[in-house]
Protein backbone atom coordinates (compact mmCIF):
# COMPACT_ATOMS: atom_id res chain seq x y z
CA UNK A 1 0.00 0.00 0.00
CA UNK A 2 1.45 3.09 -1.18
CA UNK A 3 2.07 5.91 1.53
CA UNK A 4 0.16 8.95 2.05
CA UNK A 5 0.00 12.17 3.29
CA UNK A 6 -3.68 12.08 5.48
CA UNK A 7 -4.61 14.54 8.57
CA UNK A 8 -7.15 13.46 10.26
CA UNK A 9 -7.12 15.51 13.52
CA UNK A 10 -9.11 18.16 12.65
CA UNK A 11 -10.38 18.52 16.15
CA UNK A 12 -6.85 19.86 17.15
CA UNK A 13 -6.19 22.60 14.45
CA UNK A 14 -7.52 22.65 10.87
CA UNK A 15 -5.15 23.48 8.20
CA UNK A 16 -5.96 27.23 7.12
CA UNK A 17 -7.74 27.89 3.97
CA UNK A 18 -6.56 29.79 1.30
CA UNK A 19 -9.00 32.11 1.21
CA UNK A 20 -8.07 33.26 4.70
CA UNK A 21 -4.84 33.71 3.91
CA UNK A 22 -5.12 35.81 1.02
CA UNK A 23 -7.65 38.10 2.96
CA UNK A 24 -4.76 38.49 5.70
CA UNK A 25 -1.91 39.12 3.88
CA UNK A 26 -2.66 42.79 3.08
CA UNK A 27 -3.20 43.34 6.66
CA UNK A 28 0.73 42.55 7.53
CA UNK A 29 2.08 44.79 4.53
CA UNK A 30 0.04 47.50 4.23
CA UNK A 31 -2.41 47.91 7.26
CA UNK A 32 0.31 48.55 10.02
CA UNK A 33 -1.09 51.79 11.42
CA UNK A 34 -1.72 50.98 15.91
CA UNK A 35 -5.53 50.61 16.14
CA UNK A 36 -5.53 52.46 19.01
CA UNK A 37 -3.59 55.46 17.09
CA UNK A 38 -5.98 58.64 16.00
CA UNK A 39 -4.07 59.17 12.52
CA UNK A 40 -5.34 57.68 9.66
CA UNK A 41 -2.86 54.65 9.26
CA UNK A 42 -4.53 53.87 12.97
CA UNK A 43 -7.75 54.47 11.75
CA UNK A 44 -7.91 52.45 8.69
CA UNK A 45 -6.48 49.62 11.04
CA UNK A 46 -9.27 50.51 13.12
CA UNK A 47 -11.92 50.36 10.53
CA UNK A 48 -11.43 46.36 9.46
CA UNK A 49 -11.52 45.09 13.07
CA UNK A 50 -14.82 46.54 13.28
CA UNK A 51 -15.89 45.75 9.76
CA UNK A 52 -14.71 42.02 10.70
CA UNK A 53 -16.30 42.43 14.24
CA UNK A 54 -19.45 43.37 12.87
CA UNK A 55 -19.33 40.61 9.96
CA UNK A 56 -19.07 37.85 13.38
CA UNK A 57 -22.02 39.49 14.98
CA UNK A 58 -24.39 39.19 12.13
CA UNK A 59 -23.49 35.66 11.61
CA UNK A 60 -24.57 35.02 15.46
CA UNK A 61 -27.67 37.57 15.11
CA UNK A 62 -26.19 39.90 17.79
CA UNK A 63 -24.62 43.03 18.20
CA UNK A 64 -21.30 43.97 17.43
CA UNK A 65 -20.47 45.13 21.40
CA UNK A 66 -21.46 41.58 22.64
CA UNK A 67 -17.93 40.21 20.49
CA UNK A 68 -14.64 40.35 22.36
CA UNK A 69 -11.16 38.97 20.29
CA UNK A 70 -9.21 37.34 22.56
CA UNK A 71 -6.28 34.94 21.65
CA UNK A 72 -8.02 32.33 21.39
CA UNK A 73 -10.71 29.50 23.27
CA UNK A 74 -8.94 29.12 26.01
CA UNK A 75 -8.27 32.76 27.01
CA UNK A 76 -12.22 33.09 26.20
CA UNK A 77 -13.40 30.41 28.51
CA UNK A 78 -10.98 31.85 31.40
CA UNK A 79 -12.57 35.39 30.76
CA UNK A 80 -15.97 34.11 31.14
CA UNK A 81 -15.60 31.87 34.60
CA UNK A 82 -12.80 34.54 36.00
CA UNK A 83 -15.27 37.18 35.42
CA UNK A 84 -18.27 35.76 36.28
CA UNK A 85 -17.12 33.90 39.39
CA UNK A 86 -15.63 37.50 40.35
CA UNK A 87 -18.26 39.94 40.03
CA UNK A 88 -21.65 38.55 39.14
CA UNK A 89 -22.25 37.15 42.91
CA UNK A 90 -21.99 33.49 41.91
CA UNK A 91 -21.97 31.14 44.80
CA UNK A 92 -22.33 27.51 43.19
CA UNK A 93 -20.65 26.41 39.49
CA UNK A 94 -21.48 23.62 37.90
CA UNK A 95 -19.62 21.45 35.08
CA UNK A 96 -19.24 18.06 33.82
CA UNK A 97 -16.24 16.08 34.37
CA UNK A 98 -15.86 15.50 30.68
CA UNK A 99 -15.32 19.62 29.89
CA UNK A 100 -12.15 20.44 28.15
CA UNK A 101 -9.46 21.46 30.73
CA UNK A 102 -9.51 24.83 29.44
CA UNK A 103 -12.76 25.11 31.71
CA UNK A 104 -12.83 22.00 33.90
CA UNK A 105 -9.36 23.29 35.00
CA UNK A 106 -9.64 26.86 35.75
CA UNK A 107 -13.38 26.45 37.15
CA UNK A 108 -11.55 24.07 39.86
CA UNK A 109 -8.79 26.66 40.47
CA UNK A 110 -11.16 29.45 40.33
CA UNK A 111 -14.03 28.04 42.58
CA UNK A 112 -10.67 27.37 45.78
CA UNK A 113 -9.71 31.19 45.01
CA UNK A 114 -13.11 32.32 45.95
CA UNK A 115 -14.40 29.96 47.79
CA UNK A 116 -17.51 28.94 45.84
CA UNK A 117 -18.86 26.13 45.67
CA UNK A 118 -18.33 23.28 42.49
CA UNK A 119 -20.49 20.89 41.55
CA UNK A 120 -20.61 18.45 38.89
CA UNK A 121 -23.76 17.18 36.75
CA UNK A 122 -23.89 13.53 36.17
CA UNK A 123 -23.16 12.32 32.53
CA UNK A 124 -23.98 8.29 31.54
CA UNK A 125 -22.14 6.14 29.90
CA UNK A 126 -22.37 7.55 26.11
CA UNK A 127 -21.43 10.75 27.90
CA UNK A 128 -24.91 12.89 27.90
CA UNK A 129 -25.25 15.34 30.40
CA UNK A 130 -28.24 14.50 32.83
CA UNK A 131 -30.38 17.61 32.50
CA UNK A 132 -33.01 16.52 35.17
CA UNK A 133 -29.95 16.21 37.53
CA UNK A 134 -28.90 19.50 36.46
CA UNK A 135 -31.97 20.86 37.22
CA UNK A 136 -31.82 19.58 40.94
CA UNK A 137 -28.74 21.07 41.41
CA UNK A 138 -30.11 24.51 40.04
CA UNK A 139 -32.61 24.31 42.72
CA UNK A 140 -30.92 23.09 45.38
CA UNK A 141 -28.27 26.03 45.26
CA UNK A 142 -27.51 29.72 45.23
CA UNK A 143 -27.11 31.27 41.95
CA UNK A 144 -24.97 29.26 40.23
CA UNK A 145 -22.15 29.60 37.13
CA UNK A 146 -23.48 26.68 34.45
CA UNK A 147 -20.22 25.31 32.09
CA UNK A 148 -21.17 22.60 29.93
CA UNK A 149 -19.42 22.21 26.47
CA UNK A 150 -21.54 22.52 23.22
CA UNK A 151 -19.88 19.59 22.01
CA UNK A 152 -17.31 17.09 23.53
CA UNK A 153 -14.04 17.96 21.59
CA UNK A 154 -13.38 13.87 22.31
CA UNK A 155 -16.29 12.02 22.11
CA UNK A 156 -18.01 14.39 20.09
CA UNK A 157 -21.83 14.12 22.27
CA UNK A 158 -23.86 17.40 21.81
CA UNK A 159 -25.81 18.71 24.29
CA UNK A 160 -29.31 20.91 23.41
CA UNK A 161 -28.28 24.44 24.12
CA UNK A 162 -31.39 25.63 23.54
CA UNK A 163 -32.41 23.48 26.30
CA UNK A 164 -29.64 23.83 29.10
CA UNK A 165 -30.19 28.09 28.54
CA UNK A 166 -33.80 27.96 29.42
CA UNK A 167 -33.46 25.76 32.22
CA UNK A 168 -30.67 28.68 33.50
CA UNK A 169 -33.25 30.81 32.44
CA UNK A 170 -35.82 29.85 34.93
CA UNK A 171 -33.01 29.54 37.57
CA UNK A 172 -31.50 32.73 37.48
CA UNK A 173 -28.11 30.68 36.49
CA UNK A 174 -25.24 32.39 34.25
CA UNK A 175 -24.85 30.08 31.40
CA UNK A 176 -21.58 29.47 29.64
CA UNK A 177 -20.83 27.11 26.98
CA UNK A 178 -17.22 26.25 25.26
CA UNK A 179 -18.73 26.25 21.78
CA UNK A 180 -15.24 25.67 20.15
CA UNK A 181 -15.85 22.47 18.12
CA UNK A 182 -19.01 23.57 17.14
CA UNK A 183 -18.94 27.29 16.42
CA UNK A 184 -18.37 28.07 12.23
CA UNK A 185 -19.90 24.61 12.06
CA UNK A 186 -23.15 25.13 13.27
CA UNK A 187 -25.59 27.50 12.63
CA UNK A 188 -26.30 30.02 16.28
CA UNK A 189 -28.88 32.54 17.25
CA UNK A 190 -28.04 34.15 20.06
CA UNK A 191 -30.71 36.48 20.25
CA UNK A 192 -33.16 33.28 20.15
CA UNK A 193 -30.53 31.31 22.47
CA UNK A 194 -30.21 32.39 25.74
CA UNK A 195 -26.84 32.54 26.30
CA UNK A 196 -24.32 34.43 28.45
CA UNK A 197 -21.14 33.77 27.25
CA UNK A 198 -19.93 31.26 24.40
CA UNK A 199 -16.31 31.01 22.67
CA UNK A 200 -15.03 30.52 19.78
CA UNK A 201 -11.39 29.75 18.37
CA UNK A 202 -10.27 30.48 14.49
CA UNK A 203 -8.00 27.48 14.03
CA UNK A 204 -11.16 24.63 14.07
CA UNK A 205 -12.80 26.38 11.57
CA UNK A 206 -9.63 26.44 8.75
CA UNK A 207 -8.93 30.29 10.32
CA UNK A 208 -5.44 31.11 11.51
CA UNK A 209 -3.85 30.11 15.33
CA UNK A 210 -3.91 32.45 17.79
CA UNK A 211 -7.12 34.28 17.76
CA UNK A 212 -11.10 33.89 19.17
CA UNK A 213 -13.13 35.62 20.97
CA UNK A 214 -15.72 35.66 23.45
CA UNK A 215 -19.54 36.63 23.12
CA UNK A 216 -20.86 38.27 26.28
CA UNK A 217 -24.52 38.52 26.51
CA UNK A 218 -24.98 42.31 26.46
CA UNK A 219 -27.34 42.52 29.69
CA UNK A 220 -24.23 41.35 31.79
CA UNK A 221 -21.55 43.86 32.70
CA UNK A 222 -18.26 42.46 33.56
CA UNK A 223 -14.75 43.83 33.62
CA UNK A 224 -11.55 43.11 31.59
CA UNK A 225 -9.14 39.95 32.60
CA UNK A 226 -6.13 41.21 31.10
CA UNK A 227 -5.32 45.03 32.65
CA UNK A 228 -3.44 47.75 30.86
CA UNK A 229 -5.06 49.21 27.90
CA UNK A 230 -8.85 50.14 26.92
CA UNK A 231 -8.58 48.15 23.83
CA UNK A 232 -11.70 46.02 23.28
CA UNK A 233 -13.87 48.83 24.81
CA UNK A 234 -11.86 48.45 28.18
CA UNK A 235 -13.13 44.42 28.16
CA UNK A 236 -9.46 42.94 27.09
CA UNK A 237 -5.98 44.84 26.98
CA UNK A 238 -3.41 44.56 24.75
CA UNK A 239 -3.05 45.82 20.79
CA UNK A 240 -5.52 43.68 18.65
CA UNK A 241 -4.36 40.62 16.82
CA UNK A 242 -5.27 42.59 13.24
CA UNK A 243 -4.80 40.14 10.68
CA UNK A 244 -5.83 37.33 13.28
CA UNK A 245 -9.19 38.65 13.56
CA UNK A 246 -9.28 39.62 9.54
CA UNK A 247 -8.48 35.57 8.99
CA UNK A 248 -11.10 34.65 11.52
CA UNK A 249 -14.06 36.75 9.99
CA UNK A 250 -12.73 35.93 7.06
CA UNK A 251 -12.84 31.74 7.94
CA UNK A 252 -16.61 32.24 9.61
CA UNK A 253 -17.71 33.74 6.46
CA UNK A 254 -16.23 30.96 4.59
CA UNK A 255 -17.74 28.09 6.57
CA UNK A 256 -21.43 29.75 6.94
CA UNK A 257 -21.73 30.70 2.91
CA UNK A 258 -22.33 26.74 2.82
CA UNK A 259 -22.65 25.45 6.48
CA UNK A 260 -25.21 22.66 5.56
CA UNK A 261 -23.55 21.38 2.09
CA UNK A 262 -20.38 21.32 4.07
CA UNK A 263 -21.94 19.35 7.28
CA UNK A 264 -23.34 16.91 4.81
CA UNK A 265 -20.13 15.90 3.08
CA UNK A 266 -18.59 15.72 6.69
CA UNK A 267 -21.38 13.22 7.96
CA UNK A 268 -20.72 11.10 4.89
CA UNK A 269 -17.42 10.41 5.51
CA UNK A 270 -17.83 9.74 9.08
CA UNK A 271 -20.57 7.24 8.87
CA UNK A 272 -18.49 5.56 5.87
CA UNK A 273 -15.29 5.39 8.38
CA UNK A 274 -18.12 3.76 10.73
CA UNK A 275 -19.52 1.22 8.55
CA UNK A 276 -16.28 0.11 7.38
CA UNK A 277 -14.82 -0.50 11.26
CA UNK A 278 -18.42 -2.25 11.88
CA UNK A 279 -17.82 -4.46 8.72
CA UNK A 280 -14.20 -4.81 8.75
CA UNK A 281 -13.03 -5.20 12.19
CA UNK A 282 -14.42 -7.70 14.68
CA UNK A 283 -14.71 -6.19 18.13
CA UNK A 284 -14.84 -2.75 17.69
CA UNK A 285 -17.10 -0.46 19.56
CA UNK A 286 -17.32 3.54 18.92
CA UNK A 287 -16.84 6.06 22.31
CA UNK A 288 -19.84 8.48 22.51
CA UNK A 289 -22.91 8.25 20.55
CA UNK A 290 -22.08 8.84 17.30
CA UNK A 291 -25.15 7.48 15.80
CA UNK A 292 -27.06 10.02 17.71
CA UNK A 293 -26.99 12.94 18.85
CA UNK A 294 -23.12 13.53 18.25
CA UNK A 295 -20.48 16.27 16.49
CA UNK A 296 -20.33 15.02 13.01
CA UNK A 297 -16.66 15.96 12.32
CA UNK A 298 -15.53 13.58 15.25
CA UNK A 299 -15.96 10.06 15.28
CA UNK A 300 -13.71 8.20 18.68
CA UNK A 301 -12.98 4.68 17.80
CA UNK A 302 -12.81 1.85 20.40
CA UNK A 303 -10.34 -0.73 18.59
CA UNK A 304 -10.17 -4.18 19.95
CA UNK A 305 -7.73 -5.51 22.59
CA UNK A 306 -4.03 -6.08 21.50
CA UNK A 307 -1.19 -6.55 22.80
CA UNK A 308 0.45 -4.15 20.07
CA UNK A 309 -1.87 -1.13 21.27
CA UNK A 310 1.23 0.73 22.61
CA UNK A 311 2.30 0.92 19.17
CA UNK A 312 -0.96 1.45 17.20
CA UNK A 313 -0.33 5.69 16.87
CA UNK A 314 3.04 5.50 15.88
CA UNK A 315 2.15 3.01 13.14
CA UNK A 316 -0.43 5.39 11.89
CA UNK A 317 2.08 8.13 12.10
CA UNK A 318 4.66 6.17 10.34
CA UNK A 319 2.32 5.66 7.45
CA UNK A 320 1.48 9.40 7.04
CA UNK A 321 -1.90 9.87 8.91
CA UNK A 322 -2.21 12.48 12.08
CA UNK A 323 -4.91 11.32 14.13
CA UNK A 324 -5.37 11.65 17.77
CA UNK A 325 -5.60 9.53 20.79
CA UNK A 326 -7.63 11.46 22.85
CA UNK A 327 -8.04 15.60 23.17
CA UNK A 328 -5.25 17.26 21.26
CA UNK A 329 -4.01 19.70 24.51
CA UNK A 330 -3.92 16.11 26.04
CA UNK A 331 -1.75 13.90 23.26
CA UNK A 332 2.11 12.77 24.51
CA UNK A 333 1.24 14.20 27.77
CA UNK A 334 1.50 10.80 29.20
CA UNK A 335 -1.77 10.86 31.00
CA UNK A 336 -5.33 8.75 30.08
CA UNK A 337 -8.10 10.68 28.75
CA UNK A 338 -10.28 12.17 31.34
CA UNK A 339 -13.19 12.05 29.23
CA UNK A 340 -12.85 8.32 28.31
CA UNK A 341 -12.69 7.64 32.05
CA UNK A 342 -15.61 10.10 32.74
CA UNK A 343 -17.81 7.76 30.73
CA UNK A 344 -16.29 4.93 32.29
CA UNK A 345 -14.65 3.53 28.87
CA UNK A 346 -12.96 0.28 29.04
CA UNK A 347 -9.01 1.41 29.01
CA UNK A 348 -8.36 -2.00 27.30
CA UNK A 349 -9.57 -1.32 24.14
CA UNK A 350 -7.55 1.59 22.13
CA UNK A 351 -9.42 4.80 21.31
CA UNK A 352 -8.55 6.75 18.43
CA UNK A 353 -10.22 10.22 17.43
CA UNK A 354 -10.58 10.72 14.38
CA UNK A 355 -11.47 13.98 12.98
CA UNK A 356 -12.60 15.35 10.01
CA UNK A 357 -12.80 18.91 7.74
CA UNK A 358 -14.40 20.04 4.68
CA UNK A 359 -11.34 19.52 2.86
CA UNK A 360 -11.14 15.18 3.85
CA UNK A 361 -11.79 12.90 1.14
CA UNK A 362 -13.71 9.68 0.70
CA UNK A 363 -10.43 8.13 -0.63
CA UNK A 364 -8.39 9.50 2.87
CA UNK A 365 -10.95 7.35 5.20
CA UNK A 366 -10.50 4.09 3.04
CA UNK A 367 -6.54 4.79 3.34
CA UNK A 368 -6.70 4.98 7.34
CA UNK A 369 -8.99 2.27 7.58
CA UNK A 370 -7.02 -0.17 5.66
CA UNK A 371 -4.10 1.32 7.64
CA UNK A 372 -6.01 0.43 11.11
CA UNK A 373 -6.85 -3.56 8.97
CA UNK A 374 -3.58 -4.13 8.33
CA UNK A 375 -1.92 -3.24 11.57
CA UNK A 376 -4.67 -5.77 13.36
CA UNK A 377 -4.15 -8.31 10.28
CA UNK A 378 -0.47 -8.57 10.91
Amino acid sequence: MERRQVFLDNAATTPIAPEVVEAMIPIMTDFYGNPSSSHSFGRSVRAQIEYARRSIAKHLNVTPAEIVFTSGGTEADNMAIRCSLKELNIKHAITTDIEHHAVLNTLESICAEYGVKLSKVRIDEKGYVDVSHLDELLANNERSFVSIMHANNEIGNLIDLDEVSELCLKHNAVFHSDTVQTMAHYPFDFSKTKIDFATCSAHKFHGPKGIGFLYINKNLKITSMIIGGGQERGLRAGTENVYGIVGLAKAMDLSYTDVEEHAAHIKGLKHAMLERFQNELPGVSFNGDPKGNSLYTILNVALPPTEKAGMLLFNLDINGIAVSGGSACSSGAGTSSHVLAGIDANPDYPAVRFSFSRYTTKEEIDYAVDCVLEFYNN
